[in-house]
């Protein structure tokens, strides 16, 4: 190979930024251009509206996914400002869907992220082949086109608006994503349900429009949150269960937020443990450990008490425990910190003593005050365990 083929030189170094830097690799922005990727931009839109509710400027979020391939987000909050950036209300409309400023920090307690690049609504504008936005606000409903994360039109009074409120419409680029890939009504399902057991009172709907003869919709709204959770991931064997779920919410100012919680022991093989952590989904973290050692700590301690345990058995492992096992844990933190590019473990110390803690002085009451039912439960525990 000869030394020009092989020098290299800054002016041979391609500098992208904004949208050209999105549009030359969407999977880092969005995780995949398949299914993943496709779901993920409707999560970057959801992110807004649903905290347009959670902070009490809205009652509720309407997700469709259209005949044409698309798919449409509106909210019933104060709809987007059309101002500059630092206006009153935040930032215009189309600073909101065309500058790439991730938001700072992690969101505190009282806010969702479930965004893949904390870009928001420009990411995904820039990797649609259309983006539509309506404003209706302050009595008028006002419209703007983009064409791939480039404003096609200037925002545009197009009539009144009988009420108030924002709804963004995307269509992917296809020339971006894989040919086959398309939106999956369960996955998106599955999030929004969870999303609604996680803050009570959040309303969402998800509609199914692409196929004529197969509409479907579903609607989110969960009042008992966590415990309804439970109930959830239990299905059919809930009816069943020896013990209705054990449920609690609290704050604890040593962990900087509050915690609900919610569990209890089926007759279902295996355990079925779900974490949250500002109710983005977590693999493992100090609330999922604290919420094991609180369990483990409450029926070996009943166990003891009782009999069922000699003082000379060994304590009863976490394995034992989570046999039957049906649990949710959610913190809601001012600041979490996670460990992994993924943020899926979070790493906040203080939050496994609370969380412990508070579990197992939940559950020894419980047991305490349902002597026949807790009999049942810590009696097949302990049997399982010598077993093994």
């Amino acid at each position: 190979m000869s030394g020009e083929a092989t020098r290299f030189g800054a002016s041979r170094i391609q500098a992208l930024e904004g949208r050209d830097a999105v549009r030359k690799r969407p999977g880092m922005y969005v995780g995949s251009t398949g299914e993943r990727g496709l779901r993920q931009m409707v999560f970057e839109l959801v992110d807004r509206a649903v905290n347009e509710v959670l902070g009490g400027r809205a009652t509720r979020v309407d997700v469709t996914l259209t005949p044409d391939g698309g798919v449409r987000v509106t909210d019933d909050g104060p709809g987007v400002p059309l101002d500059a950036p630092g206006a009153p209300g935040g930032p215009g409309l189309e600073a909101l869907l065309t500058q790439m400023q991730a938001r700072a920090g992690a969101g505190g307690r009282h806010e969702v992220t479930f965004a893949f690049s904390r870009l928001g609504p420009a990411v995904v504008n820039a990797l649609s082949r259309r983006m539509t936005a309506e404003v209706r606000r302050g009595g008028v409903r006002w419209v703007q086109e983009y064409t791939r994360g480039v404003a096609a039109t200037p925002p545009t009074e197009a009539g009144t608006a009988a009420g108030s409120g924002t709804t963004l419409a995307f269509w992917p680029d296809v020339a971006l994503f894989e040919a086959a890939a398309q939106f999956s009504f369960d996955a998106l399902e599955e999030r929004f349900r969870e999303l609604a057991c996680l803050n009570r009172g959040l309303q969402m709907t998800l509609t199914d429009l692409r196929r004529p003869d197969q509409h479907r919709s579903v609607q989110f709204c969960f009042p008992g949150g966590v415990r309804d959770f439970v109930d959830v991931l239990d299905g059919h064997a809930a009816a069943s269960a020896p013990m209705d779920p054990i449920a609690f919410a609290c704050e604890d100012p040593r962990m900087a937020g509050v915690m609900e919680v919610a569990f209890r022991w089926c007759r279902c093989p295996g355990e079925r443990v779900r974490s949250f952590a500002n109710s983005r989904a977590t693999v493992d973290g100090t609330h999922e450990a604290g919420l094991r050692d609180g369990l483990t700590a409450a029926v070996t301690a009943y166990a003891r008490q009782h009999g069922l345990l000699t003082a000379t058995d060994p304590g009863i492992g976490a394995d034992r425990i989570g046999e039957g096992l049906t649990a949710v844990v959610s913190v809601k933190l001012d600041r979490p910190e996670f460990q992994g590019a993924t943020r899926s473990v979070l790493a906040n110390g203080d939050v496994g003593d609370c969380v412990g803690q508070a579990v197992q002085d939940h559950l020894g009451r419980w047991l305490r005050d349902t002597p026949e039912r807790a009999a049942t439960v810590i009696g097949r525990i302990v049997q399982g365990a010598r077993r093994h």
